[in-house]
């Protein structure tokens, strides 16, 4: 998947598309019933996609301003946020997602070519990480509505990346693991692989595994026996 965040700005506007056509064929009812997210409802869910994108467009505003602005007031705000839109009624949900989307989409444009290259401590990247982390949260949480959209419909290219970013981000305390996804000729590895389990399967598969996005049904694992319980990807 390529790391030019313009061409990224593009495949945000197709995954957000993506999501709000699967939204919108929702009886509206339906804003209240669990989604795959324990605790949280669809529209939480939906809530949630849309409040993000808010949260990044204050990133890429202070990566052109130069004036800090967190992606939330504070996590209590965040919080009360989702709680607080979670149960409007969903044409409501689906106009706030497209509208907050817009302001993403905008930001990005307003953005010149050198303030990409801006270093954002809340993100602890640059500002052309930021729309691959819309991507992936768009993405994953289409999947968390639970209306049909699985990890089966990822992209090759996106779930290669999602996988790759979960290795590079695990912490000291994550299950060791040597993961060998189909057509990849290096083994990918999270900690001390020197006896760590081997996890071979499809891309999507064990990306979705490892989000908590898919029960690895179709995965192997060497040597011989139950498949590893991942650590909790945050």
């Amino acid at each position: 998947m390529t790391m030019d965040p313009l061409v990224l700005l593009t495949d945000v506007d197709r995954a957000t598309d993506d999501l709000l056509r699967t939204a919108a064929d929702l009886d509206p009812a339906a804003v209240g019933s669990p989604s795959l997210l324990p605790g949280w409802t669809v529209g939480h869910v939906l809530t949630h996609v849309a409040r993000n994108a808010d949260a990044l467009t204050n990133l890429l505003i202070t990566a052109r301003t130069g004036v800090e602005t967190p992606p939330y007031a504070s996590p209590e705000e965040r919080e009360a946020g989702i709680n607080d839109g979670a149960g409007r009624p969903l044409r409501e949900q689906l106009e706030d997602i497209r509208a907050a989307h817009e302001r993403f989409a905008d930001a990005g444009a307003a953005l010149p070519a050198e303030g990409w290259a801006v270093f954002l401590p809340w993100l602890g990247q640059s500002a052309a990480a930021v729309p691959w982390t819309r991507l992936r949260e768009v993405t994953v949480h289409h999947v968390d509505l639970g209306l049909g959209y699985t990890p089966a419909d990822w992209s090759d290219a996106f779930a290669l990346r999602l996988l790759r970013e979960i290795v590079a981000g695990a912490g000291a305390d994550a299950h060791p693991l040597q993961l060998r996804p189909y057509g990849i000729e290096h083994v990918l590895t999270i900690g001390d692989a020197a006896d760590a389990p081997v996890v071979g399967g499809p891309t999507k598969s064990i990306a979705a595994w490892l989000t908590g996005r898919g029960d690895g049904a179709d995965l192997t694992v060497s040597p011989d026996g139950e498949l590893p319980t991942p650590t909790r990807w945050k």
